[in-house]
């Protein structure tokens, strides 16, 4: 009804007419503001939706106005649809420029006028403002405006993709973005879930690309517009940025970024793996580092869903769990399988395998694709044994390290990355030990044993032979560790609870080889350098690491049972009922 009254109003009567002003013979055009970019002027076929305040010449009274209707006005030009004079008048238009267009009587409506509200040879004055202008042929226009430099993959068909925009009228005039909600816009392509415009215009993006998509009303809401914000008939104008793009069919993809030369193992369902990680969105922009999650839950506290963590760099701590046991999304548990120690990998997870569709809070976004960069400290299982490698063994090996012995020994410990967290050389002097007395960590006794001096080795050490799941000062937690060791010195030992022990039968006589001078008494000074000649003969062996001279005091006090200061034979031979006091003292 609206349309037929704008169209009686404009409909065509040539007639010539005389003013006060003189004869008008065509239609005059002040393009009064014209903005700077004009990239289309109107022609004819072109459809139009404008703004305008209809005027008579003479006295200025208004006769029309679509700003009082509260609704732009559309219409075709150049096919007779509008009065002649608008036909001509329009012509060249830009949208957002404002002209005044003069329209002679017999351009207008002639000597008969219209409707009792245009009178006879009535001189018309149009303010108009061009909000918008298409063809029935426009197509989408796509105008790439910046794109990464590089692009594994661009979106298709079927695929499911996040975007930012900002959705404008060809006027200028927003009307939607999704920036202001601070959340991506997410949708399928091809699907019919958005405007068909958009559908074609974002086809073949990159991730990271940003376009400005021209879309006419015909792909877009056409005739009903949509809301109070997108008028009928109107152009839209979206800057669009891509976020994300992924499709339900997606697996894995795998980045092997480095692998170190000499892989003898990889990773696999069951290891326990330490590994540093930088996780961000497919647009390069990192996860909110403000959460930091736990570095592995307990068989007690463990959940259903995996808990997020998203960059280990940040926190200076490795990210440590088991693999292939659900402990972390189901991506990145299949993306840990296979793995060398030192390996560096980027690994991009479909949401399906990730968070999917409920993302986690504000930290990851619904169905958001993940990217990983990963970079291997170490793995093991927790049936690993010691590992031992001899680098160098000297041809006489016929003495060899055991329980009991006192041995000095050079050592590096590192992390299974190299970085070193100990060393001997960081000393005066190499290390000194006995093995068998619990003072270093048991991977490292085990090393350490069957050695014989001048031997080198290279020792792994898992950290349930290690220090465990708690680390220790400067040991990370579950680290696996890794010695060099060189053999130094050996001094074989005694047994536990004893400081001297004969390294064959003792004299059958024992009192009188110990009675020197034969005068039945054998006092410190004798009982000492008895002691110190079956040493220097290799017939008896002191507790090495320990000062013989209080040890040889020790056990001299011991054999002085009336502690009057020498040792008789009664003494040095224990009587029956006192060996059972004596079991485990120090005996000769």
């Amino acid at each position: 009804m609206e349309r037929a009254k704008l169209s009686l109003l404009f409909a065509l009567h040539a007639v010539t007419v005389v003013c006060s002003v003189g004869l008008l013979v065509d239609v005059v055009v002040d393009r009064y503001d014209i903005p700077k970019y004009c990239p289309r002027e109107v022609e004819t076929e072109d459809f139009i939706r404008y703004h305008f305040n209809g005027s008579f010449y003479t006295d200025g009274k208004k006769f029309d106005s679509s700003h009082d209707r509260g609704k732009a006005f559309i219409s075709q030009v150049g096919l007779g649809r509008l009065i002649t004079g608008m036909d001509r008048g329009l012509q060249g238009m830009c949208v957002g420029e404002r002209r005044r267009i003069t329209i002679p009587p017999h351009l207008a409506y002639g000597s008969i006028g219209t409707g009792g509200v245009i009178p006879p040879d009535a001189v018309l004055v149009y303010d108009v403002l061009l909000l918008d202008v298409w063809n029935a042929e426009d197509k989408v226009d796509i105008r790439t405006i910046s794109k990464p430099s590089s692009c594994n993959r661009t979106t298709a068909s079927s695929d499911f993709i996040r975007y930012h925009y900002n959705g404008t009228l060809l006027s200028g005039e927003a009307f939607d973005s999704s920036h202001s909600r601070n959340a991506t816009y997410d949708t399928y392509l091809g699907q019919g879930d958005i405007i068909k415009g958009m559908d074609e215009g974002l086809l073949g993006m990159c991730v990271g690309e940003r376009r400005i998509v021209i879309v006419p009303p015909f792909l877009a809401y056409g005739e009903t517009g949509s809301g109070t914000l997108v008028p009928p008939q109107a152009t839209l104008v979206f800057d669009v940025l891509l976020v994300d793009v992924f499709n339900p069919k997606d697996d894995l993809i795998v980045e092997v970024k480095e692998v170190p030369d000499g892989c003898t193992r990889r990773s696999a369902v069951g290891d326990y793996i330490r590994y540093h990680y930088n996780g961000s969105f497919q647009d390069g922009t990192a996860f909110d580092s403000r959460y930091l999650g736990m570095d592995r839950p307990s068989s007690e506290c463990r959940s259903n869903k995996p808990t997020p963590v998203f960059i280990s760099y940040q926190r200076n701590s490795t990210y440590n769990t088991y693999i292939g046991l659900g402990y972390v999304i189901q991506g990145m548990d299949k993306a840990l399988q296979g793995l060398c120690v030192g390996e560096k990998r980027r690994i991009t997870i479909p949401p399906h395998l990730a968070y999917g569709e409920t993302g986690v809070g504000e930290l990851i976004p619904s169905s958001a694709v993940l990217v990983f960069d990963i970079h291997v400290i170490d793995f093991h299982n927790p049936k690993d044994p010691v590992q031992i490698k001899v680098i160098h063994k000297p041809e006489d090996c016929s003495l060899t390290s055991e329980a009991d012995d006192l041995i000095q020994y050079r050592y590096n410990c590192s992390l299974m990355d190299g970085t070193l967290l100990y060393s001997s050389d960081h000393f005066d002097s190499p290390s000194f030990t006995t093995l068998g007395a619990d003072k270093v960590i048991p991977g490292l006794e085990k090393g350490l044993s069957g050695m014989c001096v001048g031997e080198r080795r290279e020792v792994v050490v898992p950290p349930h032979w290690g220090h465990g799941e708690n680390g220790a000062g400067g040991v990370p937690r579950s680290a696996v560790l890794f010695f060099q060791l060189e053999l130094v010195e050996l001094q074989k030992g005694v047994p536990e609870g004893f400081m001297f022990v004969w390294l064959g039968d003792g004299p059958d006589a024992l009192f009188p080889a110990m009675d020197l001078n034969g005068d039945k008494e054998v006092p410190l000074e004798e009982f000492s350098a008895f002691i110190r000649l079956q040493v220097e003969e290799g017939k008896g062996r002191l507790r090495p690491g320990v000062d013989p001279d209080r040890i040889i005091r020790d056990m001299f006090n011991n054999q002085d049972q009336n502690k009057d200061g020498k040792v008789t034979e009664d003494e040095l031979s224990p009587r029956e009922d006192d060996k059972a006091e004596k079991t485990g003292r120090d005996e000769l």
